[in-house]
């Protein structure tokens, strides 16, 4: 899975909570100033060489929608981002975690039962 830009991300997040739009819905999604036309139409047309966007043709235009879910896309973000920064470490990122972000001993105990039901399912 190709990764994407931050401007990618957020156009995927227009498709995931709206559904299919035209480009022209898509820029009616944003605030003053409004991205151009040509700007926007480029990005999805890079979406869809990613593998991210698919489309439905009608007459001379097209209605595009997500391919990949959000919750696919964040896992296989995370994913990447434990194997590229903490060699696959999920030790290491809990580590992390509880040292940057003061996880309770509570959670930590709410996330290991978790662990436990899920293995016993």
């Amino acid at each position: 899975m190709k990764r994407l830009t931050a401007k990618e991300e957020e156009i995927m997040g227009f498709f995931w909570k709206k559904g299919p739009l035209f480009i022209r819905q898509l820029t009616d999604e944003y605030d003053e100033p409004k991205p151009h036309y040509n700007t926007l139409s480029t990005i999805v047309r890079g979406l869809e060489e990613k593998g991210y966007i698919g489309y439905t043709a009608f007459g001379n235009t097209y209605r595009y929608y997500a391919l990949i879910s959000e919750e696919e896309y964040s896992r296989k973000t995370l994913k990447n981002v434990i194997s590229r920064y903490f060699d696959n470490s999920y030790t290491r990122v809990v580590s992390t975690l509880i040292e940057e972000e003061n996880i309770s001993i509570e959670e930590l105990q709410a996330l290991i039962q978790q662990i436990k039901n899920q293995k016993s399912e």
